[in-house]
């Protein structure tokens, strides 16, 4: 599954990415804002990322700049089927792309194919020191239900506490439900 926006091209990850995705995740200021991502970070750990299944109901973008010359690694974004049946929103964005509004462009792309597959409510968490993914979350229609729980960071090797959200996708079938902010 691509998309693409007016800046990004998001489309699935290929084993010849590794160098690229290394190259843009290996930075503890990303990292120690991600659950799952080792610190420090490997080439290997971005191999074994790139080589994990994919599931069709929860695809995982890279997230390609289109703006400046050749494509560039920006970061990435991805839906992540919980066990406890909620699909949750994840996403980073390497640092020389900060500032830039990629999390919000490319999280309005995820939000739509979401919508596409069907998905009528997704979760997202932000570690309660990177108020920025917040404000992110916000401008995608996701809204805080009022719990902060402890999240176990693998880049920072303990548990944060997190603050947790969720959004209610746009059913075609009602315009009651909250609809994702512009940028």
């Amino acid at each position: 599954m691509f998309a693409v926006t007016p800046r990004l091209l998001l489309r699935p990850g290929w084993p010849e990415d590794a160098g690229a995705l290394f190259a843009a995740i290996n930075d503890q200021a990303i990292v120690r804002n991600l659950a799952k991502a080792p610190w420090p970070y490997r080439l290997d750990d971005a191999r074994q990322f790139l080589s994990l299944p994919n599931d069709p109901a929860s695809p995982r973008w890279l997230i390609f700049s289109r703006t400046d010359g050749a494509p560039q690694l920006a970061g990435c974004i991805g839906l992540d089927a919980l066990e406890n049946g909620d699909v949750e929103l994840g996403y980073w964005i390497s640092r020389r792309h900060w500032g830039r509004g990629y999390a919000s462009e490319a999280g309005r792309a995820a939000l739509e194919n979401a919508r596409t597959l069907g998905h009528r409510r997704l979760v997202a968490s932000h570690f309660v020191d990177n108020p920025a993914s917040g404000t992110v979350l916000r401008k995608l229609g996701f809204t805080p239900t009022g719990q902060t729980i402890g999240l176990f960071s693998r880049g920072r090797n303990r548990e944060v506490q997190a603050v947790e959200f969720s959004c209610l996708l746009e059913d075609e079938q009602t315009s009651e439900v909250m609809r994702p902010l512009a940028a």
